[in-house]
Order: structure tokens, then C-alpha cells, then sequence
């Protein structure tokens, strides 16, 4: 073991730590500001509302063309995905012999290995919705009319903390500024919106500064892998909605810390006097939507929809973990090794900060980025890092294999790990940075990343810390983290092993199987006794008992 001189705890706690990596200091992430946005309030008139609606929005099952999917189905668990079947997306997954149905197992993982470097590059996904083209809106129907489940290319992000991200997805395209319409922002010069003024209908631009949220969000709704058929828009997302009453097949908890006064006496759904139109009229200015011609809600409807989920995502922060306890000088929140790991994380040779910097733990955070010297036009400098996980001719990401620096907290809850999801713990990520990556061919391993050189109980401490990053609201499903029930699809049903089950109930889908659904049960604002299963459980069946929460083996029907 290295020697490193240790100032005492309470000094410690009662100090802004330095990291090696040159980013901002170490501290409670409650000193850290939500950023705020600079001309909201011309648009929203009440701040709380637009979170109500954010947060029906963002769970609604009957916002996917399929009337299934929801944003939340990605994000369901500590703002991420866990789930282990059908989440192998082609090219790669058809090339390596895999079934789309293929349940993941403890043993196939890491993806890569020394010496295995030229076998098929598999990526675990999300499983999205089925390729289907757009028809048109079926009225007071939760489904569209329709002419196979697909998934994602990339491993689902968690949205907690998010909003200290400068920019969102792995690849940084949602852009900081939103444009009420589209994720990117300044350059898309097309974007506009309806304003009613001095009873004339006006087409204006919007720009809206620290909105990335917005501008993510209104990316996957419309994506025709995530959650949208081929061919819709916005105006027919928003024709259905304003024809469905608010989460109208989930359950609703009426302990909901944000929907429970809403939520209808029966447990499913919000009451029928708050329907989506409602709500909007209640959270956004009448410029907006009360044009008494043309249908300038269903216009706007991108507006509202990024807007309002920004706005509940911008409340789910986990900044109570056992390190924000610790740092704000309680010397008894972490234990001897968590801080053996937290020393090594901050200095020595671990070079953990060069990417996950500062209280947020990402060097793309809006405290890293306002630092002096910053040029926005260095991936490096935005927080975006060539660190091997995959051949750059697999996915560029940012550019020349560049992603973004997830931030770390919750971690022990968002495996499986990188873009690719090709660790499933986070002692095979301490592997793989010990053995400087998997693809370095053409500088994909950027420059300062390197070995980390650590020895086996370096590593297990830094593990130990990195867990320490968790907020027991988060693993327990506590305000602001309780949400209303979800049912997710975790594979298809198979009618011999191997040979998928068809969907017969419509004939013009002749290779569309049967889904297996799981049930995310409702939660209110104290949350479930159970903690979160890991996803190393998951692969291993622990916690199948009962004892852990989202276990994928209840079923249910959407």
C-alpha cells in the first residue's frame, strides 16, 4: 500500500478538497446551485405546476406511439435502466450469433477481454419501441395506428443530477440552449413557436439558456428506436395526450410527493378534472396556448413537453449521501476504507478526476466548464474523454470517440457501466482502467486518462467510496425519487427455447412476438422498506425474494 498523509477527519470535513484532476473543489453537493434559466418566466407562470405536469409527463406510458412506453421506461431505476433481456442492440448483437431475446448472465461479462478484442462488439441498450410506421392518432385511444422491439445503441444515462450536466446524452447533440423545438439548439434556425399578442398569432424563436434537459427531452419522444413510431410529430403526440386523462392506466399514490393531490380516488391515473390541457393552462403563460383560432396548444406542445420535464428532472438531485454528510462534518458518515478509497480517488495515481471532477462528479458539469480557459470547442475541456471503451469507427460519439463524463453518484445503482454497457460491476471498471482500456487503436485513449496503477485493495477501497456516493433516497425510492407505477417490457415470451412467441392479435405485423412485461410498482413520498437491486444482483438473483425493489419478476399487463 502507497503512504499518503491524511489530515485529520474533521479537518477534512470541514475543508474544500482538492482534486489531482484540476477541477473544482470537493464539497456538500447541497453548496452546488441548480442553474438557473435566464427568461423562464416568460413562458411559465407557475413554477410548481409546470413540475406536476413535468413529472405526469415524463412516467406516461400513453406518450409512446405504442402506448407502452414512457420516458420513465429507460429511466426507471435511480434514473437509469437495469433490466437483463433483450437489451442487446444490432449491428453487433446480430453479428455475434445473439437472439434478440437473449437474457444476460453474470458470465458475459465484461464484453471485452484481453486478447478477445476482435470478437463481435455487443452493446446493451434499452429496449425501445417496435419499428412500425406512423398512421395517424387513433382518437381516445393510448396506441396509434401502426403499419419489430427494437434497441437502443447506446446505454441508458441516469437523469438524477442531470441538470448539472452543460449538455445531455452521451454524445453532448442536446444542446445547452433550448429552441422549444428540436435538441439542438442554436443550430437549428427552423425551430418556432405560436404567441398570441395583441390578438395576432406570432411566430417566435425561443432561447433558453441551462435548458439541456428541455432540449433532451424532446429528442427520445419523437425517436422512432426510443419511443416513437416512423413519421410522428409533435402536434400528434400532443392531439392524443389532450385526449387521455394523465397517466390513465398507472397507479398513482396519493402519498406522491408531487402527483398525489392530483391522483384519482380509484388509485389509477390523475383525477379527471387535470386533464393535460389543464395543466398546461395552469404552468404556462395564456400567450401561449389561449389563442381563440387555430390550435396553437398542439403547436406549442414541444414547448410545454421540454419544459416541463426539465423541470421535474431539475428537482431530482441526490444530494445527501453518505459524502455530503461527511463533508458538511459528520467524521462518522464514512467509514476507514471509504475514505482510504476517497483519498485515492482525489490524488495519488488514480487519475480518477481527470473526468469525474469537482462535488458533481463529471468534468462536464456547469462548475467545471465556467472555470477561466474554458473553450467550449475541446471535447476535453467539455467534459468529453477518448477512455477505449469502443473502436472509434463503432460510434464517434462527440467526435473522434469522445463521451461524456457521467457523473458518479448512485453509481452502485446504474450498471451496467459506459456507453457500451459492457461492465456490469464497478471492480470490472476498475479492471478495465487498470488495463488502459480496450480499443486504443487511432489515440481512442485520450491523453492524461492512462493507468491507474493501483493495487487490488486501492481499488477495493475507491469501490467502497464510490458507493458512499449513494443517497438513501435514491436507493430507497424516497421524495423527490417516488414516482407512479410502471409496467416495462423485459423480453418476449417464447413458445419453444429460442423461437419467439408471435403476436397474432395483428395480422399485419407478422414478426412481432409477444412481450413479457414486469411491474415497477407506485411509490410515495417514504418510499419502499426494500432497497434498489444492483444490477450485478439482478444478473445473479438476488433480492428474487422480495428483499430488493425492481426485481423485474412481477408481472403485469400495461
Amino acid at each position: 500500500m502507497k503512504t499518503t498523509k491524511f489530515l485529520p477527519m474533521l479537518a477534512f470535513a470541514a475543508v474544500a478538497c482538492a482534486q489531482r484532476g484540476g477541477g473544482p473543489p470537493l464539497t456538500s453537493l447541497k453548496a452546488v446551485p441548480v442553474p438557473a434559466v435566464p427568461g423562464l418566466e416568460q413562458y411559465v407562470r407557475d413554477e410548481a405546476a409546470l413540475v406536476v405536469l413535468g413529472k405526469a409527463l415524463f412516467w406516461d406510458m400513453q406518450a409512446g406511439s405504442d402506448g407502452k412506453t414512457a420516458c420513465a421506461s429507460c429511466h426507471f431505476h435511480a434514473g437509469a435502466d437495469h433490466r437483463v433481456q433483450n437489451q442487446l442492440a444490432p449491428p453487433h448483437a446480430s453479428t455475434a450469433g445473439i437472439t434478440p431475446n437473449r437474457t444476460l448472465t453474470a458470465a458475459d461479462f465484461p464484453f471485452h477481454r484481453p486478447g478477445t478484442l476482435d470478437a463481435p462488439r455487443e452493446v446493451a441498450g434499452s429496449a425501445g419501441t417496435f419499428q412500425r410506421s406512423f398512421f395517424d392518432v387513433v382518437t381516445g385511444a393510448a396506441e396509434v395506428d401502426g403499419a419489430d422491439l427494437q434497441v437502443t445503441s447506446r446505454n441508458t444515462p441516469s437523469v438524477i443530477n442531470a441538470v448539472f450536466n452543460v449538455r445531455n446524452f452521451w454524445d453532448g447533440r442536446a444542446s445547452n440552449i433550448f429552441n422549444g423545438v428540436t435538441p439542438s439548439g442554436d443550430a437549428d434556425t427552423t425551430a418556432s413557436v405560436l404567441a398570441w399578442r395583441d390578438g395576432h398569432l406570432l411566430t417566435e424563436r425561443v432561447r433558453l439558456e441551462n435548458s439541456s434537459l428541455a432540449s433532451q427531452a424532446v429528442g427520445p419522444v419523437l425517436n422512432e428506436i426510443e419511443m416513437s413510431y416512423t413519421g410522428r410529430n409533435f402536434a400528434k403526440v400532443a392531439e392524443k395526450l389532450l385526449t387521455l386523462r394523465p397517466l390513465g392506466r398507472q397507479a398513482v399514490s396519493a402519498e406522491d410527493s408531487v402527483l398525489g393531490a392530483y391522483a384519482d380516488a380509484s388509485g389509477i391515473g390523475l383525477a379527471a378534472e387535470y386533464s393535460y390541457r389543464q395543466l398546461i393552462e395552469a404552468a404556462f403563460e395564456p400567450a401561449y396556448w389561449a389563442a381563440p383560432e387555430g390550435n396553437q396548444m398542439t403547436a406549442n406542445f414541444s414547448l410545454f413537453w421540454g419544459l416541463a420535464i426539465q423541470a421535474y428532472e431539475a428537482t431530482l438531485i441526490s444530494n445527501d449521501s453518505r459524502l455530503d454528510q461527511f463533508l458538511e462534518g459528520n467524521t462518522q458518515a464514512l467509514t476507514t476504507l471509504e475514505q482510504q478509497g476517497m483519498r485515492e480517488f482525489l490524488g495519488g495515481a488514480s487519475q480518477c478526476t481527470q473526468c469525474h471532477q469537482g462535488t458533481e462528479f463529471t468534468a462536464a458539469s456547469f462548475s467545471n466548464t465556467r472555470r477561466p480557459g474554458f473553450n467550449p470547442a475541446n471535447p476535453r475541456d467539455a467534459g468529453f474523454f477518448r477512455t477505449a471503451v469502443t473502436p472509434i469507427e463503432d460510434d464517434p460519439g462527440f467526435g473522434n470517440g469522445a463521451f461524456k463524463s457521467p457523473g458518479l453518484r448512485n453509481v452502485e445503482f446504474t450498471g451496467p457501466y459506459f456507453h457500451d454497457g459492457g461492465q456490469a460491476t464497478l471492480e470490472q471498471v476498475m479492471d478495465f482502467y487498470a488495463r488502459n482500456g480496450d480499443f486504443r487503436a487511432g489515440g481512442n485513449l485520450g491523453p492524461g486518462i492512462g493507468q491507474i496503477r493501483l493495487n487490488p485493495q486501492d481499488r477495493t477501497a475507491i469501490v467502497a467510496f464510490m458507493k458512499a456516493l449513494t443517497d438513501d433516497r435514491v436507493r430507497h425510492q424516497r421524495a423527490p425519487f417516488d414516482h407512479p407505477s410502471l409496467c416495462i417490457p423485459t423480453g418476449h415470451e417464447e413458445a419453444a427455447e429460442g423461437v419467439l412467441a408471435a403476436d397474432t392479435t395483428d395480422g399485419r405485423f407478422a414478426s412481432s412476438a409477444i412481450d413479457r412485461w414486469a411491474l415497477i410498482p407506485a411509490v410515495g413520498k417514504d418510499g419502499d422498506v426494500a432497497p434498489l437491486q444492483t444490477f450485478d444482483e439482478l444478473l445473479r438473483g438476488i433480492g428474487n425474494d422480495g428483499s430488493r425493489a425492481h426485481n423485474l419478476t412481477q408481472a403485469c399487463a400495461p
